[in-house]
């Protein structure tokens, strides 16, 4: 039988954020596998049939820093020097680097106050923006099935940095929603705890990804263009073997 989130997942999320201890934790491990990484094992489990439908080339191993992330944060670049986090997320995406910005995501993260979900980049690379730019302004066919299926529905939001200053304004609306972005995701929110608790959560969002099936679909077009380009840019700079028989 799945296992599902409770109170106490979010009890012992938090609880472990406030000690920020190592003892703590370890004296406290169990609740940590039964509350925590149960739970998210068994969604993962749960979404990999829909996620294989969608790109079969999504790692699914229900592991951490393979589709479940690691409680103990990276602070060796930030200032901020808490161990653990407060927050847990899985993600589906090609390419066996979970932190990765070549490709797209399909992603879901728990936190104290709720949970949200969706399909995107953390950090898309600035080749990347510049290559899904130039198929919108093309008129790519996956755009515009990808805009069609994100105007017609209202759960998930276009998300991502702007510009300072506007580059197309002489662009449709529809277009410069996605254009101006320095990055971009589609994300949707939730502070519904009994869906969140409940057996019915992963049919929820099993659901509600397939809305996101075109936009993820585009996102990944354009990721493959982004790097055909970059491979392509390298071959050319790579000295001629020739140059080493003259």
């Amino acid at each position: 039988m799945s296992a599902s989130f409770s109170q106490k997942t979010l009890e012992f999320l938090f609880e472990n954020k406030l000690q920020d201890s190592r003892e703590w934790f370890a004296q406290h491990k169990y609740e940590y596998q039964s509350y925590v990484m149960e739970p998210l094992r068994s969604l993962v489990q749960d979404l990999t049939p829909v996620m294989l439908e969608l790109d079969p080339e999504f790692v699914t191993e229900p592991r951490v820093d393979k589709t479940i992330c690691r409680i103990w944060r990276d602070t060796r670049y930030t200032r901020d020097p808490s161990l653990y986090r407060d927050s847990m997320w899985i993600i589906f995406k090609r390419g066996g680097r979970m932190h990765g910005t070549e490709y797209p995501g399909i992603y879901f993260e728990i936190t104290c106050e709720g949970f949200s979900y969706g399909c995107g980049f953390y950090h898309a690379s600035t080749a990347y923006m510049n290559t899904l730019r130039a198929m919108i302004l093309s008129g790519s066919s996956d755009y515009k099935k990808a805009d069609r299926a994100y105007r017609t529905q209202n759960l998930f939001h276009l998300d991502g940095d702007v510009f300072k200053r506007p580059r197309y304004a002489n662009r449709p609306d529809a277009e410069r929603e996605w254009l101006e972005r320095r990055g971009i995701s589609f994300n949707a929110e939730s502070e519904d705890m009994d869906l969140l608790f409940s057996k019915e959560l992963s049919a929820k969002l099993e659901a509600d990804f397939r809305k996101l099936f075109p936009i993820y679909r585009f996102l990944l077009h354009a990721a493959q263009e982004t790097l055909r380009e970059e491979t392509a840019s390298s071959l050319l700079q790579r000295p001629s073997l020739d140059l080493y028989h003259s």
